[in-house]
């Protein structure tokens, strides 16, 4: 047998197996076992990350090899930053559900993309400026903790963001509210009316809020979930003004008229504040750029002048 009737022969077998691998993988020979089938009905068991757990068959080869040593990762993550409780809290405001593992294992991601994208940076230094190897584990080392900080660091950035515009639908949804107490509304009925006609964070807040409290809670209990889950001291008075205004019975619609109202005196009050650090930042190039420009060409004249006399 010649050479190249061996080497035809490997390649075919080769092909054939692939050809075999890909029709066992396909959707329709694959079967779900007893664990993917029960656990969309056990809704009180915490669901792992899908980053740690792939769904099965031929999809996602390199999860099922990857996903220990992220577990492992994530784990060591969590222990050297620590702030577990900050995480779950900046995940609740940013809408977002509770789930550490899963960002853990998100935040290594990021990390090791950040290391790939430092080593090859440091690489490309090293083959151009003829570099040490030194360069490049300290790259991939900065790479990775500017991934790690950096995922961190946009969580934050979502939750503030999302906080922003809660704030500035609070006034629309608290005048929305009150103009269904004062026609006749319950607290219920009035929450229902605003969270059917409106559209936002908030309004996804309160049809939570809502959610909770046909579960089985108390309307004041499911209103401090929603305080809870917020950072905003707004939303804390409101919630705390028709907690209030229902176990009393002081009057609901002049209270949300007044927090409203609050709102937009806030909301003025942090534009001001916004509109001065802006005024003080133009003033940056103001003072160190175009001031010496005009300086220099003010005076260079004369000095050239004196110059050509001496």
């Amino acid at each position: 047998m010649t050479p190249l009737v061996r080497t035809g022969i490997t390649l075919g077998l080769l092909w054939g197996l692939g050809v075999a691998l890909v029709w066992w993988g396909l959707p329709m020979h694959r079967r779900q076992g007893l664990e993917a089938r029960v656990l969309p009905y056990l809704r009180d068991a915490p669901r792992p990350s899908g980053l740690l757990v792939s769904p099965h068959g031929a999809r996602s080869i390199v999860g099922p090899l990857l996903a220990p040593l992220v577990t492992v990762l994530s784990r060591a993550v969590d222990r050297v930053l620590g702030g577990s409780d900050t995480v779950l809290r900046r995940q609740q405001r940013a809408g977002d559900d509770a789930n550490l593992e899963r960002f853990r294992a998100q935040q290594v991601l990021a990390g090791a993309a950040g290391a790939v994208l430092g080593g090859a940076l440091g690489t490309l230094l090293a083959a151009w400026r003829g570099g040490s190897a030194v360069v490049v584990v300290g790259l991939v080392g900065v790479g990775g903790g500017l991934g790690l900080v950096g995922w961190d660091s946009w969580l934050t950035r979502r939750a503030e963001r999302r906080e922003a515009r809660m704030l500035v639908e609070f006034p629309t949804i608290a005048e929305l509210l009150a103009l269904a107490v004062a026609a006749g509304e319950g607290t219920v009925g009035a929450l229902e009316r605003v969270v059917r006609l409106s559209r936002g964070e908030l309004c996804d807040e309160l049809r939570r809020t809502l959610a909770d409290a046909r579960a089985g809670a108390n309307l004041p209990t499911a209103l401090q979930g929603l305080a809870d889950r917020t950072g905003l001291p707004s939303l804390t008075r409101f919630v705390d003004g028709i907690v209030i205004a229902v176990q009393r019975g002081t009057p609901l619609a002049e209270v949300l008229r007044a927090q409203a109202q609050d709102v937009r005196e806030d909301s003025k009050r942090l534009l001001l504040e916004s509109a001065g650090r802006q005024e003080i930042a133009m003033m940056v190039p103001v003072v160190f750029l175009i001031l010496p420009v005009t300086v220099v060409f003010a005076l260079f004249p004369g000095l050239a002048f004196l110059d050509f006399r001496l």
